[in-house]
């Protein structure tokens, strides 16, 4: 099991010190995300959003290791590999989407299962894109009740959020709680590598 309550303090205080660029590149991701869902009824997002979430989660991986974070890395990362960003991540979407057809709990479960992926897609430049939903699926084994949990916690800021029209999330709750996944991944990253589930050199 992880500590929780560690990587969210961690994840906090990574945001408050880099608060400025952290706001910044929040709202760049949601407001490019807005904008080619909206614009195209979805069809755009498909190759737009997965390689733009990979580099997002590159950024707050930095951020939560107290490494500086710059907005270029959100394009530089994200799209320097497209190809193998995006069906990385549209696999996790497929896969997640056909699980979900057979009831809701299995696609959530499945959901947390691949919640990994952008991460190491991120992280990891020489994972193949299907390799990282395995990577992924062996790196969440055993701890997926504490991963939904993670999620629920966040459900105060969400109500929160809700009454100031959403506002609270995108200055705060949002870059909090991504950033505070991507220190998840690194928790379980090396606890997978730990136990043994993972080999060092397969998430080179």
């Amino acid at each position: 099991m992880f500590d929780r309550a560690a990587i969210k303090r961690k994840a906090k205080d990574a945001v408050t010190s880099q608060y400025g660029i952290s706001l910044g590149v929040y709202l760049l991701f949601a407001l490019i995300t807005s904008a080619v869902t909206g614009a195209t009824a979805g069809f755009a997002a498909l190759f737009i959003i997965p390689p733009l979430a990979v580099g997002y989660a590159y950024f707050c991986v930095r951020v939560y290791k107290g490494i500086a974070g710059d907005i270029s890395d959100m394009f530089n990362i994200g799209f320097a590999d497209y190809g193998r960003n995006l069906g990385g991540v549209l696999w996790m979407y497929l896969f997640t989407f056909l699980w979900s057809l057979l009831f809701i709990i299995p696609g959530i479960i499945k959901g947390i299962s691949y919640s990994m992926t952008p991460y190491i897609l991120a992280d990891c430049p020489k994972v193949r894109a299907t390799d990282a939903l395995s990577l992924s699926m062996r790196m969440t084994k055993g701890h997926k009740g504490g991963i939904f949990v993670m999620y629920l916690s966040f459900i105060g800021w969400g109500v929160l959020s809700a009454l100031t029209a959403g506002i609270l999330w995108l200055v705060y709750a949002g870059p909090y709680m991504s950033t505070a996944f991507s220190g998840l991944y690194i928790v379980l990253k090396q606890k997978a590598i730990e136990s043994g589930a993972i080999r060092a050199e397969e998430l080179l």
